[in-house]
């Protein structure tokens, strides 16, 4: 056992970790502001946006992958030419 944390019953299954933060004041301010808006903690705000930033960041490498790919291994006109006469336009 972790006794670093504390075990929550209700979270068994996905176990929660206590961590200390240092914010600067300003920081939790807005925070506590908007919790109170969405009815909601700061642990629960905090864990929403660092899944969300991790998100971002994931994504954000994937892009820049796709990118270096494309830059790599450009495309070449001939490589859709094929496909035109296959696009539908609608009323032609």
């Amino acid at each position: 056992m972790d006794y670093n944390s504390y075990s929550y019953p209700h979270t068994r299954l996905n176990q929660m970790k206590t961590v200390q933060m240092t914010l600067d004041e300003d920081l939790v301010k807005s925070v506590d502001k908007l919790v109170k808006e969405l009815d909601t903690t700061r642990s629960e705000f905090t864990r929403k946006a660092l899944r969300d930033a991790i998100k971002k960041f994931n994504i954000s490498i994937l892009e820049e992958k796709h990118r270096k790919g494309y830059k790599n291994n450009r495309t070449k006109k001939e490589e859709f030419e094929i496909w035109e006469t296959e696009q539908a336009w609608g009323d032609e």
